[in-house]
């Protein structure tokens, strides 16, 4: 079938295979053109491994310290009529690529807050792992199942204490209009903590412990983003801020519990991209598209795959890591500092429906959400016959 990019709302509802191979091979191409690690992990456990900044904790683990990878992921398979998932596709790209490198690879497809996807990949890290030295937390997901009490909770993306009303910029009618959200209740807060917060990382580090695979000296960390004033009342201080603080409040119960193995537990700050789950965050593609004009303009744009190596490079495999007060890994510096906020809020102040595309770079954030789902990569026939059906 010849595969155009079906865009419904924030979401592309498929997803092309030959595009997201492309990409991967790409993230590939960056890390292998940078300094090989010489101290880095070997035996990785990527958990939310096939997109964004999880796919790029696989590649760079794989490509630029020839570790041995285990993922999971959450992804539909591809029929003859129907593409699969993007992160099905960029899956069986990494497949193919660390066959080719002679690396090891295995992936487990299914829903990771259940015990019974815990107890799939501990078996599988015992039979061909041993252990592994580092646990990378990677989830974005609208709900969650507890799998002790079965009941499915669901986030919500709303302010606290009050209502909260701003500009935005809706990609669907290429609008900028103005938003008002009603302050979430104390259910919707404690449900998007119970979804997004440290709970489901809590357990799997205990599941994986009790089970005698984690090395001494392991490392974990689990992703966040807190960004700066003109996103607080929708991020920082709102639901999914709560969310965040969960995780916080999660390392640090990690770091205490399990001195028996030395483990170092980390929030890893990481900049404001475009991914799955940012899209749908309001404000959000309002704020990025300026975000990436003014870090362009300063030279200081990353995208997934360069924020992931300096994480790794910068902070996971250093001797002492640099922290901020909450002992968060933070990589969202060149993003957050005072001077290039300073530009994003003039910026902000003075966009307009007449202006946006003149002050904004929405070309680039149009650009990386396509590119998510394998369409608009340079040396890709978009107009060529494909089939879908792609397997692992």
């Amino acid at each position: 079938m010849v595969i155009q990019p079906r865009i419904r709302g924030f979401i592309c509802t498929n997803a092309h295979p030959i595009g997201c191979a492309e990409n991967v091979r790409q993230q590939i191409a960056y890390v292998k053109s940078e300094p090989h690690m010489n101290i880095g992990p070997k035996r990785v456990l990527v958990i939310g491994c096939s997109t964004g900044y999880g796919l790029a904790s696989r590649i760079v683990s794989a490509f630029s310290s020839d570790a041995k990878t285990i993922g999971v992921c959450f992804e539909k398979e591809p029929t003859e009529k129907k593409t699969g998932t993007a992160g099905w596709y960029n899956t069986a790209a990494f497949h193919a690529e660390a066959e080719k490198a002679g690396l090891y690879y295995h992936t487990i497809n299914g829903d990771a807050f259940s015990d019974e996807i815990k107890a799939e990949t501990i078996a599988k890290i015992k039979e061909d792992l041993g252990q592994v030295d580092l646990v990378v937390y990677s989830l974005a997901s609208p709900k969650r199942k507890d799998p002790v009490t079965g009941e499915v909770y669901s986030s919500t993306l709303k302010p606290i204490g009050q209502s909260y009303t701003t500009k935005t910029y809706d990609t669907d009618k290429d609008l900028v209009h103005e938003i008002s959200l009603e302050p979430a209740n104390e259910d919707e807060i404690a449900q998007t903590v119970k979804v997004m917060g440290g709970e489901d990382w809590e357990r799997w580090i205990e599941q994986l412990h009790a089970a005698g695979v984690l090395a001494e000296g392991c490392q974990t960390t689990a992703y966040t983003y807190i960004g700066k004033k003109l996103t607080w009342p929708i991020y920082g201080h709102a639901t999914i801020g709560k969310a965040k603080e969960d995780l916080d409040r999660a390392a640090a119960a990690l770091r205490r519990g399990y001195k028996d193995i030395k483990l170092k537990a980390w929030v890893s700050s990481l900049k404001a991209l475009v991914t799955q789950a940012s899209s749908a965050i309001p404000v959000m593609p309002l704020y990025i598209s300026l975000i990436y004009r003014v870090m362009k303009e300063e030279g200081t744009h990353e995208g997934c795959i360069e924020q992931i190596y300096r994480l790794f490079t910068e902070d996971l495999y250093v001797e002492v890591p640099e922290i901020d007060d909450h002992n968060r890994l933070r990589v969202d510096s060149w993003e957050t500092n005072d001077k290039t906020q300073a530009k994003v809020e003039a910026l902000w102040d003075q966009i307009t429906q007449e202006n946006f595309h003149q002050l904004a770079d929405y070309a680039g954030y149009h650009s990386d959400f396509l590119r998510l789902f394998g369409f608009g990569i340079d040396g890709v026939d978009y107009a060529a016959d494909v089939d879908p059906v792609v397997h692992w």
